[in-house]
C-alpha cells in the first residue's frame, strides 16, 4: 500500500462493517479501506472472499476468529507498529457485536495503535429501528445460553430491567427461547426480526407470552438468523422484583420482619407485600410486622 492512498493510514487498524444480508449496504468508504489495506483480517475467509470478489477487491486475507485470537492478536499488533494497514471484518455486520476483534482491539489500542471505525451495518440497531419499543435507552445481552437452565435464569435475571432488550438467537434455538421468553416475560411486548435486509426479511411485534405459537403457525418463521427485541419493564414491575432481590439477599442474615422493612426502604416496593413474601420463602408462622 502506498502513503498517499487517501482510504487509509500505515499503522492503522480500521473496524469495517459488512453487510448483514443485503451487498448495496457495503458503505463506498467500506469498500475503499478493504481495497487499500495490506490485508482483511476476516472470520471466515471462505465467506469473506466472496463478498471481496463481489465487489472486485483482490486484497490479501488472513483468519481471525474466536479459536485463534488470542494467539493470532499479539502479532498482528507488531505488524500494525512497524507500519502495516489492517482491515477487521466479520463474516456479517459490525465486528465486536458477537463477533470476534475485542481482543485484537485491546491489544491494538494498549500498543499505540489508531483504530478507526468504518461504521455501517448492525443487526441489533437495525432491529431496535423497526421495532417501535424505546429506543432511548436499550441494552444488547447477545446471544442467550445455549442450556435451558442458564437460560432461563439469564431471562429471570433480566425481568427487572427497565431498558429494552436486544437478543441474537439462532434457527436452531428459537424455539425453546421463545418458550422461555414467553414464560418470564408473559404480556411484554416483543418485537422479532428475522432476515434482516434479505429476501424473506420479516417482523413482528406481540406479547411475548404469544410468541411460542406465531412461530408454530408457519415453519419458515424459524428459519434465519434472529433479533429479538423485550420491553423494559414498567416501572412498578421494577419496583417489586428489586424488592424481591433484596429481599432475598437481606434473608440470608435477618428474620422476615427485619428483612421485609429494610427491603422495602431500600427498593421503595410495598412492605406489606414484601413480609408475604418473606414468610413464603422462609416458609415460617406469621408474626407481627411493626
Amino acid at each position: 500500500m502506498s502513503e498517499s492512498s487517501p482510504a487509509v493510514r500505515p499503522g492503522h487498524l480500521y473496524i469495517v462493517a459488512t453487510p448483514i444480508g443485503h451487498l448495496g449496504d457495503l458503505s463506498p468508504r467500506a469498500q475503499a479501506v478493504l481495497g487499500a489495506v495490506d490485508r482483511i483480517l476476516a472470520e471466515d475467509t471462505r465467506n469473506s472472499r466472496a463478498l471481496l470478489a463481489h465487489f472486485g477487491i483482490a486484497t490479501r486475507l488472513g483468519a481471525l476468529h474466536e479459536h485463534n485470537e488470542s494467539t493470532a492478536s499479539t502479532p498482528l499488533v507488531q505488524e500494525l507498529v512497524a507500519g502495516a494497514s489492517l482491515a477487521l471484518i466479520s463474516d456479517a455486520g459490525t465486528p465486536l457485536v458477537s463477533d470476534p476483534g475485542f481482543v485484537l482491539v485491546r491489544e491494538a489500542r494498549a500498543a499505540g495503535v489508531p483504530v478507526i471505525a468504518v461504521p455501517g451495518p448492525c443487526a441489533a440497531i437495525a432491529a431496535l429501528s423497526v421495532s417501535g419499543l424505546p429506543s432511548d435507552r436499550f441494552v444488547f445481552e447477545g446471544f442467550l445460553p445455549a442450556k435451558a437452565a442458564a437460560r432461563r435464569a439469564r431471562l429471570q435475571a433480566l425481568a427487572g430491567e427497565a431498558r429494552t432488550l436486544i437478543l441474537y438467537e439462532s434457527s436452531h434455538r428459537i424455539v425453546e427461547a421463545a418458550a422461555d421468553i414467553g414464560a418470564v416475560f408473559g404480556e411484554r411486548s416483543v418485537c422479532l426480526a428475522r432476515e434482516l435486509t434479505k429476501l424473506y426479511e420479516q417482523s413482528v411485534v406481540l406479547a411475548a407470552h404469544t410468541l411460542p405459537a406465531w412461530l408454530a403457525e408457519d415453519a419458515n418463521r424459524t428459519r434465519g438468523e434472529f433479533v429479538l427485541l423485550i420491553a423494559g419493564t414498567p416501572d412498578d414491575d421494577r419496583t417489586e422484583h428489586d424488592g424481591e432481590r433484596v429481599l432475598r439477599l437481606l434473608l440470608r442474615e435477618l428474620p422476615p420482619s427485619s428483612a421485609a422493612r429494610l427491603a422495602a426502604d431500600i427498593s421503595g416496593a410495598r412492605r406489606k407485600d414484601l413480609y408475604a413474601l418473606a414468610l413464603k420463602i422462609t416458609n415460617e408462622s406469621p408474626q407481627t410486622c411493626s
